[in-house]
């Protein structure tokens, strides 16, 4: 006990004393000492005492899919300098490839009394993976916004990027070089975001025609989210002409930059590629990546703006927010003008 009340005291910067008398209920402490103090045993792992377990701690769950990706760590810390502002506590879970799960995450929550739920890329946005956990948070009345598309009707209010537009800011940017022949790069088939990137494309395919002579499908690979599946899409839209790559994440264009290369080609001056995200690091890469910019400090402000609002009672319809993206050009594109004479090499022609 005495090394609990000082354990807590030093973390909220406190004397045991005072966190004694919280714990005991008595009077004389500030309402703000008293919130510190019960999210500091939240924090800890500690168990608030039995007469307090019924009140919801001031803590917010952050689930991610990972934190390879920059883009993910960067929202993680637009959403946290937010909920700091707003007397809240993000609790960061981030699925592992070693069992732990994003219900078993869910669980967790719950089970700390957590105030809401902030989602960022999780199962919502697959339709084939898991959703029943997110089945809970509704029946239990939890807050919870979900980040970006996700499949429909699961009730949540939504603050997302506009898929659409990002594709019609890279497409144009690319036609505006001279690349008659564009590829896209996108997620697996039941990824909701990708699906809105595809459909996105093929209508502005049809509005321009494709290039004589291939379908329209043929513009388009689906891989895995990392690097070598960015390689390997890469290699096979090459290996049918295509001079200009549209990427559904800055780390599938990273791969598809390594995939010229390793065909012995150049990025911009045979290929030019376009990402989505636009995380800091990608302003350092070798060539600088043309990228679509999620702007996700504005997305991380508004769902936390939700969420708040959710936890004070207020009725937050469960519509998307989409916000528009911003095309940044760095150094990954240049003119197509003269690239179509130039010579397929015979591993990317194998590729198709």
């Amino acid at each position: 006990m005495t090394r609990r009340l000082a354990e807590v005291a030093k973390y909220v910067g406190v004397s045991t004393a005072t966190v004694s008398r919280v714990l005991n209920g008595r009077p004389g402490i500030s309402e703000a000492t008293r919130t510190a103090v019960l999210t500091a045993l939240d924090v800890l792992g500690y168990e608030r005492p039995t007469k307090l377990r019924g009140e919801r701690a001031r803590l917010v769950g952050l689930v991610l899919p990972e934190l390879q990706n920059p883009i993910f760590p960067a929202f993680a810390e637009v959403v946290a300098g937010a909920l700091a502002k707003r007397g809240f506590t993000p609790v960061l879970c981030t699925r592992t490839a070693d069992g732990v799960a994003e219900s078993d995450y869910v669980d967790m929550l719950l089970e700390q009394q957590v105030s809401g739920v902030i989602f960022a890329g999780g199962n919502y946005a697959q339709a084939d993976a898991e959703h029943e956990h997110y089945r809970r948070l509704l029946d239990r009345g939890l807050p919870a916004i979900l980040v970006n598309a996700g499949i429909e009707d699961l009730g949540f209010p939504r603050v997302s990027a506009d898929d659409a537009v990002a594709v019609e800011q890279a497409y144009n940017h690319l036609a505006s070089l001279g690349h008659e022949r564009i590829g896209l790069i996108l997620g697996p088939p039941d990824h909701v975001p990708s699906s809105r990137k595809h459909s996105a494309f093929l209508t502005r395919l049809a509005v321009d025609g494709a290039p004589a002579g291939i379908d329209p499908e043929d513009l388009i690979e689906r891989t895995i989210f990392s690097m070598e599946g960015g390689h390997a899409a890469a290699a096979r839209l090459i290996g049918r002409g295509v001079t200009g790559l549209v990427c559904a994440s800055d780390v599938l264009a990273l791969g598809a930059v390594r995939g010229v290369r390793r065909l012995g080609l150049g990025v911009p001056g045979d290929v030019s590629i376009v990402g989505y995200d636009d995380s800091s690091v990608m302003a350092c890469t070798d060539p600088p990546l043309t990228t679509v910019r999620q702007p996700i400090e504005a997305m991380g402000q508004a769902a936390v703006a939700l969420l708040i609002s959710e936890i004070a009672g207020n009725t937050v319809p469960a519509d998307e927010l989409l916000f528009e993206t911003e095309l940044v050009v760095r150094g990954s594109t240049g003119s197509g003008a003269a690239v179509p004479s130039r010579q397929v090499p015979a591993q990317a022609a194998r590729a198709v």
